[in-house]
């Protein structure tokens, strides 16, 4: 039984009037849910109704389309898009995206026949959706959406322009930049100066301070151009509505012919508005770290809205990028605020429609001329310029403007395509003498298919008679028809006293061009031939002859035909001297490769290798004299012991156990490191505190111990002091592959921003001294 506090004046909620609680109930609370609707979707609700209402009745204007047309889009999208979507935080509505294509339809098919393609565009959503081929649009190059959108951007402003200088759009972009010069000769003073009071509120909104902003500046500048008009009793034209939202309500009509000209008009809405919702999906989930999208669920949630918007007199819904945005921005959580802001929507329509038909008609115009603009991003332009696809970008932008949406991406497309079958299947061949010596060198580079002969035959052709040739190849595909050319005019070389080596650097190898259909080969092919063990079977291998398959020969050879050629040029800089940067000394465990964890190359580390990675403080001179010439003779930068995981060693020296006489003589060097981890050594702690286990943290410490020994060696404190030698230690964790920093007083991971700021740190201060 639950007593009503002391203090409380009256009794709690559902108490008796005793003041306790009836039995068997508990306390009421809010659930969770409906708290985090009314904190926090209901507020951005509102706001994103603010933002939406303007830019309705805007893109409905700029349609041709009846302005209620947009006000019912808006109300569906949010509702039935908010609700069955699968993007909790998109908000759906009329897009600028589709004003083009619409207009279009209006002006080829009439009203009531483009609500029909509305309909059958959405229907033709929802398959796309149960169909769960949804991400199949993504396979858009973005060059391609980005020049798009520009272009109904230019478009867009194109006919505004008109509008705003009181006269009337045109039905072409061409049409519309021929005839500006007479509409600037007859402007209509006062609805140019409400357009342009719009766009320069607009351009100056993101200025104002912070609480200012809390209202859109759409809304704020159509209030504004709208209060101006009626306060100076301008004569514009207005918003017209022919009675309320539901006195606009009408069905659709069949077409009564041109069926495939209807039929292509629906495929480029269906096309267009999926494109853009899920463009506008994927760019949302970047904004907010709850739930993904579900890219199928939105195609039937988008063509759902569809369906309905065109039944009841709507343009069309897609998702739109401006108000899914000032959704996340404003703080929703969840659908309900989509959802939320389109029965404000209704509600408005309904309730307030004598408010809409003060808007003048300017106002809206400056507007849009505004949201078009800002739809030519110079980030898509600089991006499309890096990338080398101004081109596709240009060309499409003008085809969107100048001949229509769907050309004008059809085109965007073929293009671009062009462009990517050029850069995959185009290959380089050229043709060179090496320097001081008589030997030619024919690089072959990317993918060599039937389109590279006559490349490769003309290159080919330089090269002179009876000289030795090298050819490298390294490519990712090689058909049989680019095989044959260049084993023929190897053959013909040869003939003429010529000579002719292969170097196959690529992944894909001439010895399977015969063998099987021509297939790309992927880079990791490639490197695990490079990095991959042997892999032979301890009893031997067959060669087919007889005789026992020897990997070393086989391994040597094939070092000869990859990767020589590459060495070469390195080891020919390093043929007199070496000059290395760091004395590595590591255990002799075959499955540390010193080169590889370090990413190293010839001449890079002076390595020195021993059973348990030791440095015996007396009694051996074979890691002494290493030692000595590498900091003596070699001028190192730097010492590194590296130790790894399940080291034979360093378990021989955890049990006890005898490894035979000569090993043991030689672990003794080891015990001081036992002792040490026995005795609780900072690097063992912090080891079985990462969760080593026992033979691992014996291996650290150790490693720490070897460390101290190399630090007290008289050459070692030399070098500290005249040039600033560093040491280091690390462990090669085999099961991961991954290498770990060993310090004096524990283990931590090797980042390498901290060690470049180290290394930009020493750099730094040895040169300012």
């Amino acid at each position: 039984m639950a007593t009503q506090s002391t203090n409380s004046p009256v009794p709690a909620t559902g108490s008796g009037p005793d003041g306790r609680e009836p039995a068997g109930s508990g306390p009421r609370t809010t659930p969770a849910w409906l708290t985090s609707i009314l904190r926090h979707d209901v507020p951005a609700s509102i706001v994103v109704f603010l933002v939406a209402l303007p830019l309705s009745l805007g893109i409905a204007i700029a349609s041709g389309a009846p302005v209620a047309a947009g006000l019912i889009a808006a109300v569906i999208g949010g509702v039935v898009a908010g609700a069955l979507g699968g993007s909790a935080l998109q908000v759906s509505g009329p897009a600028a995206g589709l004003t083009v294509i619409v207009a279009e339809s209006i002006h080829q098919f009439g009203w009531r026949v483009t609500g029909f393609i509305v309909v059958a565009a959405g229907i033709l959503q929802i398959l796309f959706g149960l169909s769960r081929i949804a991400r199949a649009a993504l396979a858009v190059a973005p060059v391609v959406v980005h020049a798009m959108l520009a272009g109904i951007g230019i478009t867009i402003a194109l006919q505004q322009l008109h509008v705003l200088l009181g006269g009337e759009s045109n039905s072409t972009a061409w049409i519309n930049i021929t005839e500006l010069p007479a509409q600037l000769a007859s402007l209509h003073g006062p609805a140019a100066f409400l357009g342009v009071v719009v766009i320069a509120i607009m351009l100056g909104w993101k200025y104002l301070p912070e609480r200012v902003k809390i209202v859109p500046g759409a809304l704020a500048a159509i209030v504004v151009a709208t209060g101006l008009s009626l306060g100076f009793s301008l004569d514009v034209k207005r918003v017209a509505l022919d009675g309320s939202l539901f006195d606009a309500i009408g069905l659709p009509e069949l077409p009564r012919s041109d069926w495939a000209g209807v039929a292509l008009m629906i495929l480029t809405f269906a096309l267009i508005a999926s494109v853009e919702s899920l463009l506008s999906a994927v760019a949302i989930d970047k904004m907010h770290t709850g739930p993904r999208a579900d890219f199928d669920r939105e195609m039937i949630g988008q063509g759902s809205a569809n369906v309905l918007s065109g039944l009841l007199g709507g343009l069309p819904v897609t998702g739109v990028i401006v108000r899914s945005s000032t959704n996340v921005a404003a703080g929703a959580r969840s659908r309900a605020s989509a959802v939320l802001h389109g029965v404000w929507l209704l509600v408005f329509s309904v309730a307030l429609v004598s408010l809409v038909e003060q808007i003048p008609l300017a106002a809206l115009a400056g507007l849009l001329i505004f949201i078009g603009v800002q739809l030519v991003k110079m980030a898509h332009i600089r991006l499309a310029h890096r990338t080398g696809d101004l081109l596709v970008y240009a060309v499409t932008l003008a085809a969107v403007v100048f001949l229509n949406l769907l050309e004008g991406v059809l085109i965007g497309l073929a293009l671009a395509f062009a462009l990517l079958i050029w850069r995959v299947v185009r290959v380089a061949v050229t043709a060179e003498p090496l320097g001081g010596t008589d030997r030619w060198l024919v690089r072959i580079d990317g993918s060599c298919t039937f389109l590279s002969l006559p490349k490769l035959s003309s290159t080919f052709a330089t090269v002179p008679q009876g000289v030795p040739v090298t050819v490298q190849l390294t490519v990712d595909f090689l058909d049989h028809a680019s095989y044959d050319a260049i084993t023929d005019w190897a053959r013909q070389h040869e003939s003429n006293g010529g000579s002719v080596d292969f170097v196959e650097i690529g992944a894909a190898r001439m010895a399977n061009a015969e063998a099987s259909p021509p297939s790309r080969s992927m880079g990791r092919v490639e490197l695990d031939d490079v990095l991959g063990p042997w892999q032979v079977e301890r009893g031997g291998a067959s060669n087919g002859s007889g005789g026992s398959h020897d990997p070393l020969v086989t391994g040597i050879a094939a070092y000869h035909r990859s990767h020589a050629h590459l060495v070469r040029p390195h080891l020919d800089e390093l043929r007199h001297r070496q000059d290395p940067d760091s004395f590595f000394l590591t255990c002799s465990d075959s499955r540390i490769v010193p080169n590889v964890i370090t990413n190293s190359g010839p001449g890079d580390l002076f390595t020195v290798r021993n059973v348990g990675n030791l440095v015996p403080e007396h009694g051996d001179a074979s890691v002494e004299a290493a030692l000595v010439f590498a900091l003596e003779k070699l001028n190192v930068r730097s010492v590194v012991v590296c130790g790894h995981s399940s080291c034979g060693a360093m378990g021989a020296l955890h049990s006890g156990e005898s490894a035979g006489p000569g090993i043991d003589r030689w672990l003794e060097y080891g015990k001081p490191s036992l002792e040490r981890f026995r005795a609780g050594h900072p690097v063992g702690r912090a080891a079985a505190a990462a969760g080593f286990g026992p033979v691992e943290q014996l291996s650290m410490v150790n490693i720490a111990v070897q460390l101290e020994n190399l630090r007290s060696h008289p050459a070692v404190r030399r070098a500290v002091e005249d040039r600033g030698l560093t040491t280091s230690g690390l462990f090669f964790d085999i099961a991961s592959a991954r290498v770990i920093e060993v310090r004096t007083d524990g283990v931590a991971p090797i980042e390498e921003n901290e060690r470049l700021t180290a290394r930009l740190q020493r750099e730094t201060a040895s040169t300012s001294g």
